[in-house]
């Protein structure tokens, strides 16, 4: 166990070195919380020592951590993010730009490296896929960005603001406020053609495609149809099944996730967070958590093995949660005195960057 790793390798420099090998400590850190290893056994840290890596999981566990708010800005907005290697991705109104991590994590540098644009209006959501950005704004438009180049693309989308995207295999999915789920062809030639268009009756406030490529689902306010939760298939866009029986008139989903194939979580104005397994039933879910103070989730992340994050609506609120308990883990509240909505997170093995409605927020996990 790791008490017995840590007293063997305190006996001699030999038997430190032997006994800090990742051979050793991979079992540990498969039941360990964000330690870079999900529940099929990928590794996603290969460059980390898994020994340190368990070391800081204890941190997360126990929610030390040493906060930092490193970028403000003067109005309210509700910005996104994505985290890529050296560099994290941010929505600020209608551009996003890219601010690279320093190589010491000690934050990130306070003026971008690059700048996206091509909105007229906000950037509503975006995605970050194979170095490409896609994003979908309050204009109604789609931009396709290559990172590494000058290459884009635009293309009127829907009639009204395009409240969420997801891009993979070539093909892009969008949901608006139009009460519509559309899917577009990037293949050459067809770039910006597109393929279905679907009828949600009801606002579209997530969606995300299936990592088979063969279907998405979509989170919708749940005030003109019952079912929230829904799957569509890609080739007919016609739809396959909902997901739950018990949702409540206004209980909106406004963030889903896949964990895998059969694996995905959603949250929303109901305060829960729940977690289906399509293999075993579509009207109930397999497991549900609820927020402790009855607030609104509005955006959830998961390290693909036990560990959950989420954002709430008021005082900037991030918890942590394990899987394997009913209760939360821990809490932070990143804004006092006026209230915000954490609009999105990400988290790596070391840090946690909560983006709320006038700063990015940092949780730095490494210190002891």
């Amino acid at each position: 166990d790791v008490q017995a790793l840590g007293r063997l390798g305190q006996v001699c420099r030999r038997l430190r070195f032997l006994s800090s090998r990742d051979l050793l400590w991979k079992r540990i850190a498969r039941g360990c919380l964000n330690s870079g290893f999900t529940q099929l056994g990928t590794d996603l840290a290969p460059g980390i020592p898994v020994k340190e890596r368990v070391k800081v999981s204890q941190n997360w566990r126990h929610g030390r951590c040493r906060r930092e708010t490193v970028l403000k800005w003067k109005c309210n907005l509700m910005p996104w993010m994505e985290l890529d290697g050296q560099y994290l991705y941010l929505s600020q109104a209608e551009n996003i730009q890219a601010y690279q991590l320093c190589p010491d994590g000690t934050g990130l540098q306070r003026h971008p490296q690059a700048i996206f644009s091509g909105h007229q209006e906000d950037v509503c959501r975006f995605v970050l896929v194979n170095s490409h950005i896609v994003s979908g704004g309050g204009d109604g438009n789609i931009v396709l960005h290559k990172i590494h180049g000058s290459y884009s693309v635009k293309f009127s989308a829907h009639e009204q603001e395009v409240n969420c995207v997801d891009f993979q295999g070539g093909l892009i999915v969008s949901g608006s406020r139009d009460r519509t789920a559309k899917v577009w062809s990037l293949s050459a030639g067809r770039v910006g053609q597109c393929l279905h268009t679907v009828q949600t009756e009801d606002r579209v406030w997530s969606i995300a495609i299936s990592p088979l490529l063969s279907s998405f689902v979509t989170g919708t306010a749940c005030c003109g149809h019952t079912s929230p939760l829904r799957i569509w298939d890609f080739e007919s866009g016609q739809l396959l099944t909902c997901l739950g029986t018990d949702f409540h008139h206004g209980a909106g989903v406004l963030d889903v996730f896949y964990e895998t194939p059969s694996l995905l979580l959603s949250c929303g104005y109901d305060t829960y967070i729940r977690y289906w397994d399509i293999r075993t039933s579509t009207r109930k879910c397999v497991r549900e958590w609820e927020e402790p103070h009855d607030s609104a989730l509005y955006c959830i992340r998961t390290d693909g093995n036990h560990m959950i994050a989420s954002g709430s609506s008021y005082y900037g609120v991030v918890r942590l949660w394990d899987k394997r308990q009913t209760q939360c883990l821990q809490s932070f509240h990143l804004s006092s005195p006026t209230s915000s909505p954490v609009y999105c997170l990400r988290f790596s093995t070391t840090h946690l960057y909560a983006a709320l409605a006038s700063a990015l927020h940092v949780l730095d996990f490494t210190a002891s």
